[in-house]
């Protein structure tokens, strides 16, 4: 997987696709021809964009198979659960666009009146169809999408990400960066293999100074629905999420356990919030979101109060 290198000197540095930790990376060339420190006049473009868009959230992963994509559906559901709400949810996993398969769209980019969905999956002619695109036509697919979709009057923009720090992320965080993003919700499992990505993706954050709202940790333990005991699936043999939140020093927002029926009503394309509203994992879910709305409110107050002062 192609990542930001670990001490990535930065763009607008002279030692930009020149040092020796910018071997290997995809913007090598990019950034050693200077071009990488000329503006795009699209950044400027989707700032007057997003002036209508209230708070941006970022959904990313260092692992695939996490269920990040499943965490954003049940995010713009969530949200969008207050018709007085109105919730967009971009999907810019150019290669693997899930959202519009667990959304339970055909051809529909409306779920709700209030909560609407665009992904590179509304353009192929069939969701078999494989999407094999190098970096700049992704990047000009996310531009594509940030500043020609009419996005209206909107209180959340959910961007789900593919997992990693590769193109799509340094595009969208490029493009919205100027348009002021919330910031980040970073999806885990409880297991070391899972969360030695994740810091890697705490790690480019901070490297492209994006806020991180807090960690989620999925899958977390499996809760008969019997006998309500708890067993570890996935062992957290670290410590999991909430180990790793206490070394980094970052909100752990909540633990979802597993549920057989989220899986279901993805593949079924409806809400598991409104299929299984007693389940623990809907418990979790609605303080994760409740939490992630008290943070974006914050964010906004500050950022007034910014204005105002």
């Amino acid at each position: 997987m192609e990542e930001v290198p670990h001490d990535c000197p930065g763009a607008d540095s002279a030692q930009a696709g020149r040092g020796a930790s910018c071997q290997g990376c995809p913007n090598q060339r990019l950034c050693a021809s200077g071009a990488g420190a000329t503006p795009d006049p699209a950044i400027e473009e989707i700032k007057e964009k997003m002036k209508t868009v209230k708070h941006k959230i970022l959904v990313l992963s260092g692992k695939g198979g996490v269920g990040k994509s499943t965490f954003s559906a049940h995010l713009a559901h969530g949200l969008a659960e207050d018709e007085n709400t109105q919730v967009a949810l971009l999907d810019i996993d150019i290669c693997g666009p899930s959202i519009p398969k667990i959304m339970g769209l055909e051809g529909e980019q409306y779920v709700d009146e209030n909560l609407g969905v665009m992904s590179v999956g509304f353009l192929l002619s069939s969701p078999d169809d494989a999407v094999i695109w190098r970096g700049p036509k992704k990047n000009g697919m996310i531009k594509q999408f940030l500043r020609d979709v009419d996005w209206g009057e909107v209180d959340y923009l959910i961007v789900d990400t593919p997992p990693g720090t590769s193109d799509e992320h340094l595009s969208v965080v490029q493009y919205l960066t100027a348009a002021r993003i919330d910031g980040a919700v970073i999806i885990t499992t409880p297991q070391e293999v899972s969360l030695q990505d994740v810091r890697k993706e705490i790690s480019f954050c901070r490297k492209v100074k994006l806020p991180v709202i807090g960690v989620v940790e999925n899958m977390s333990g499996f809760i008969c629905p019997n006998c309500k005991k708890e067993s570890q699936i996935f062992p957290p043999t670290t410590g999991g999420a909430a180990a790793m939140c206490q070394d980094l020093k970052l909100p752990l927002l909540g633990r979802v356990p597993l549920d057989p029926h989220i899986g279901k009503s993805c593949d079924q394309g409806q809400s598991f919030l409104a299929e299984a509203p007693d389940s623990p994992a809907t418990v979790a879910y609605r303080s994760i979101i409740q939490r992630i709305q008290e943070f974006c409110n914050l964010h906004q107050s500050k950022e007034e109060n910014l204005i105002s002062s």
